[in-house]
């Protein structure tokens, strides 16, 4: 958001982010996007609130932030060597004025076959723990990217040219700045 001369708080919004049963990985992160901004959004009628959401999906199985590193560990053994898709949807929200979009985007990546000291080595640094699918491409990870289709700040988790469409498309008077607001995780 700083990159993008935004200002902004950050905000929590609570949520279960438990996928529904059946659920698309499509359909959750946009779901999880939109209830994080219209959450946050009731607190900060005002603002213009963006609540953003990412996830990781191997052949349509979601992949969300591990619970130790036991999980980490299988979730990257389980994209070693093969392609998954990361889903980042963004909702912008403004309550007052009940108005709002959103929009999801896709990247596809392939990871190199990784070997298990990598992958422990990996687990044991503590990054993987908070990231969807243990991994941020940001880190370490990116030394495993064989090949990728896409935005890269997909993956990141806040594609920053999403954000400023989506600003202007709910009418956020931008002149290369948005009116303060929270922004969701």
């Amino acid at each position: 958001m700083e990159e993008l001369g935004l200002s902004f708080d950050v905000v929590s919004a609570n949520i279960d982010e438990t996928p529904r049963r059946g659920e698309q990985p499509r359909n959750l992160v946009r779901r999880l996007a939109v209830t994080k901004a219209v959450r946050v959004g009731q607190g900060y009628p005002a603002a213009m609130v963006i609540g953003a959401d990412t996830i990781v999906a191997v052949d349509d199985e979601i992949l969300g932030k591990p619970h130790g590193v036991t999980q980490a560990r299988a979730m990257l053994q389980r994209l070693s060597g093969r392609e998954h898709v990361v889903y980042t949807a963004v909702a912008v929200w403004r309550e007052d004025a009940n108005q709002g979009t959103v929009a999801v985007d896709v990247a596809r990546i392939v990871f190199r076959s990784l070997s298990l000291g990598e992958i422990d080595r990996y687990v044991a640094s503590g990054e993987p723990l908070d990231k969807a699918g243990a991994y941020a491409i940001q880190g370490v990870a990116r030394h495993w990217v064989q090949s990728y289709q896409g935005n890269l700040q997909t993956v990141i988790g806040l594609p920053g040219d999403r954000v400023m469409r989506l600003l202007r498309t709910t009418g956020a008077g931008l002149d290369n700045r948005a009116k303060r607001g929270p922004e969701t995780s």
